[in-house]
């Protein structure tokens, strides 16, 4: 039996190495060798913060972009030696809720989301691809191995947190966190039609990307609480609409709540972990009948949000390689990457990892 090797989750708080068996495809299916991946803030999250429970020898990862290696019978439209760009979600797109329209949750809550939650991910030599027509994307040319890995998830989830805020033409808007999902938010919230655009943050070199990408005015969190600031530049009225990218649970959704006028969003793309319950203050929510409307979401997935993606990265609407601030050759340097994301020094936004083709 033909095995691979792979970063993995050993348990809560230890990652290694581990050397598994390729997996088998169905009809539907498919066998890909990454050729670019990119750790995230999740893998985090999951591995030193036990965000998602006990994993046992998982293999990491949910972003990359690589060649296909092996289809089942009936995948028509990619075939060996294709690349393609894979999206960190991958649903079942025969379930109830895609047939719904939330194929991020198919089968269960977060049931999309299964590199590295409920399957082995992408940093290994192989990964396996469910529904590989549907949640694979062919690689156009004129983009970048390093643009498209952006695209997988942290375009994709911080556009969707622009796409929930019903963000009105000219509206206001305020995002919180401009780690590379925040940026992202920024991003689709000027291709979305904001007129003036707070960012939250204070290391330089994502406020100088949150400036490229859209950022009209830059919030300093240092400074005093987020809310103060956007009201008192607003003349008292506060924004349209709030995206909450980053930030904790005991202060930041109170800010944004603050920061948001009757009849405005507060939409959220953070991955909440760190403590049982968020804080939502419960007469600045005017006992939680102020018309201030709160939604989430889960990055979504599928051939097609790669395809439109990746025609914003093409048409020049964006540049998703400005996220992009470290690079590393090899799959070993996999590891280095991932510790690299943990300790965030201030000139990271993301890194990324070039694997021989």
């Amino acid at each position: 039996m033909a095995t691979f090797k792979g970063l993995a989750m050993k348990k809560i708080g230890e990652i290694g190495w581990v050397e598994k068996e390729v997996p088998k495809i169905g009809p539907l299916d498919a066998i890909v060798r990454p050729t670019c991946v990119s750790p995230c803030t999740s893998d985090i999250h999951t591995v030193w913060e036990g965000a998602i429970g006990e994993r046992t020898d998982m293999i990491l990862g949910h972003e990359a972009v690589g060649v296909v290696e092996e289809v089942g019978s009936e995948v028509k439209m990619v075939k060996p030696g294709d690349k393609v760009i894979v999206p960190a979600i991958t649903p079942d797109w025969d379930d109830e809720a895609a047939q719904r329209g939330y194929p991020s949750q198919t089968t269960e809550p977060l049931g999309g989301w299964k590199f590295s939650n409920f399957k082995d991910g992408v940093f290994g030599e192989r990964f396996h691809v469910n529904m590989a027509d549907a949640n694979l994307a062919l690689m156009p040319e004129g983009l970048s191995d390093a643009g498209a890995t952006m695209l997988v998830d942290m375009w994709s989830t911080g556009m969707m947190g622009s796409e929930n805020a019903d963000i009105p033409l000219g509206g206001s808007v305020l995002v919180i966190g401009i780690g590379a999902v925040g940026l992202s938010a920024i991003a689709g919230a000027k291709l979305l039609g904001a007129g003036r655009l707070f960012a939250a943050g204070t290391r330089p070199i994502s406020v100088e990307v949150a400036q490229k990408y859209g950022a009209t005015d830059i919030i300093n969190y240092k400074e005093g609480p987020i809310d103060e600031q956007v009201r008192e530049l607003t003349d008292g009225a506060g924004v349209d609409s709030v995206i909450i990218a980053g930030g904790n649970l005991t202060n930041t959704w109170g800010e944004a709540i603050r920061s948001a006028k009757a009849g405005g969003t507060v939409s959220n793309v953070n991955y909440l972990s760190g403590a049982d319950n968020v804080a939502i203050p419960r007469e600045d929510w005017g006992c939680g009948m102020s018309n201030i409307n709160i939604k989430n979401g889960l990055c979504p997935g599928g051939r097609v949000r790669m395809e439109r993606l990746a025609d914003l990265a093409l048409c020049g609407r964006a540049d998703p390689e400005l996220l992009v601030t470290h690079e590393f050759k090899g799959l070993d340097k996999v590891e280095d990457a991932l510790l690299l994301m943990k300790d965030k020094p201030k000139d990271l936004i993301k890194p990324v990892v070039y694997i021989d083709e």
